[in-house]
């Protein structure tokens, strides 16, 4: 009986443990393959070894322990020995929104290519799994070119499209993985690392290295889009009395248009999108191609954030000073800690400048947001965040916050107003049980 050969496992180096790369990482892992994941923060990768995970994702933590395990997932805080050994190294660094114009900082990436470029042995493929705008791959090229000019090495773009609290399945079952590559033989190896996806029959988008790298980009600010139009349906819903949840539906069934991200709220946040509309704008600017649709976009989104406090303010009358504001959900979505860009950041310090006390509780964001956050009571549960509260108000839809024993929310407060900027109740219902509810477009 004839049997297929097994392949042996690909050595991969992860150059950087945040939330792309160790999820990542950890799923090359599961998909058979060695993986060592590098961080320069020596208490990261030492809380990694130990068993801790720095980020809250559903489900990682025993994803990592599994394969730490088996012997297929490691860390260290040095490169040297990783890429030597690597068939493929990705770079999946921060690129911060810089200071001052809006351009993505590639710092990180560069600095990465060029201690890549010191350590590697032998052909390899070096892959920008960090978001960069176009044109980044031919500058990590030119600095690997540079530093090392006898270097046999491919760049490839391989974007991400993770997104936080179901990143895992996104992983291992999305919608399509597209990889930019300019080289043949970097071309078979990213097949090969992509096997188990291509059993799957998961759609694996071959193209061009700059049109890898705009596809990241155009998806994300076409999704943003998406939040930014039907928050201003919403906005046009409350001055017509219609409702924003039965415009979505109505336009959602529409196959041409889609439900996904017709659900208004307070304005989009997060690692993504205020991050990529922004660098997105600035080099369509810089190449004297503007996208003046995106460019509305973070402007529209920046206003909402603010004017959902005057929303709240509004409710009470148009006065807050003094009155106790409890909040639930300080994270942009639910299932993560990421406090990066969230609405919470922009509603909170203007409910406090108009004289609010603010108490708070996240599932999972409190210690991210004591950093971002001056002068806000935490609590430990929605309940105790109820207590004597003037007025509630839901900012992160989390599922615990779904199913809230509204009676008992009654009569902890000490008001009645409570804003749900996510729309997760009825209001026939709110104002049945003594609400002076207030939601967003209906």
């Amino acid at each position: 009986m004839s049997t297929v050969p097994r392949r042996p496992p690909m050595r991969v180096a992860m150059i950087g443990t945040g939330y792309v790369g160790l999820v990542s990482g950890a799923c090359f892992a599961d998909f058979g393959h060695h993986v060592t994941c590098i961080d320069k923060n020596a208490d990261k990768i030492e809380q990694l070894r130990s068993g801790g995970v720095p980020i809250y994702e559903p489900g990682l933590d025993l994803l990592i322990e599994r394969n730490v395990r088996e012997g297929r997932l490691d860390f260290e805080t040095d490169l040297t020995e990783a890429v030597k050994a690597a068939d493929v190294v990705f770079i999946a660094v921060g690129t911060p929104s810089r200071r001052g114009d809006g351009h993505a900082d590639l710092s990180y990436v560069y600095a990465a290519a060029e201690e890549i470029a010191q350590a590697m042995d032998g052909f390899t493929v070096v892959v920008t799994k960090s978001t960069v705008p176009v044109g980044t791959g031919d500058e990590v090229e030119a600095v690997i070119r540079k530093t090392r000019p006898d270097a046999q090495f491919a760049v490839v773009s391989n974007p991400e499209f993770l997104r936080e609290g179901a990143a895992i399945e996104d992983f291992k079952r999305p919608d399509r993985v597209v990889v930019g590559v300019e080289d043949d033989k970097a071309r078979e190896v990213m097949r090969e690392l992509y096997r188990p996806l291509f059993l799957n029959e998961t759609p694996i988008v071959f193209t061009a290295r700059r049109t890898s790298e705009l596809i990241k980009y155009a998806a994300n600010a076409f999704l943003a889009m998406k939040i930014t139009f039907i928050n201003e349906m919403a906005d046009l819903c409350e001055a017509v009395g219609a409702d924003v949840q039965q415009v979505a539906k109505g336009i959602g069934l529409d196959n041409r248009i889609g439900g996904k991200f017709l659900h208004a709220g307070p304005g989009y946040g997060g690692s993504c999108f205020p991050k990529d509309t922004l660098a997105l704008t600035r080099t369509a600017q810089e190449y004297d191609s503007p996208v003046r649709l995106v460019e509305t976009v973070v402007e529209i989104n920046d206003a909402r954030k603010a004017a959902m406090a005057d929303k709240v303010i509004k409710a009470c009358d148009g006065d807050v000073a003094g009155k106790t504001v409890a909040v639930l959900g300080l994270t942009f979505k639910p299932n993560t800690d990421d406090m990066r860009d969230a609405p919470s950041l922009d509603i909170i310090p203007a409910l406090q400048k108009a004289g609010a006390k603010i108490k708070a509780y996240d599932p999972a964001g409190a210690l991210e947001a004591e950093k971002l956050l001056n002068d806000v009571e935490m609590t430990t549960g929605a309940y105790l965040c109820a207590e004597d509260a003037d007025v509630m108000v839901i900012i992160t839809e989390w599922n615990e916050f779904r199913a809230l024993d509204l009676d008992r929310v009654r009569e902890c407060m000490k008001g009645s107003v409570l804003v749900d900027l996510r729309n997760i109740y009825d209001p026939a219902d709110m104002t049945e049980r003594g609400f002076k509810y207030v939601s967003i477009g209906r």
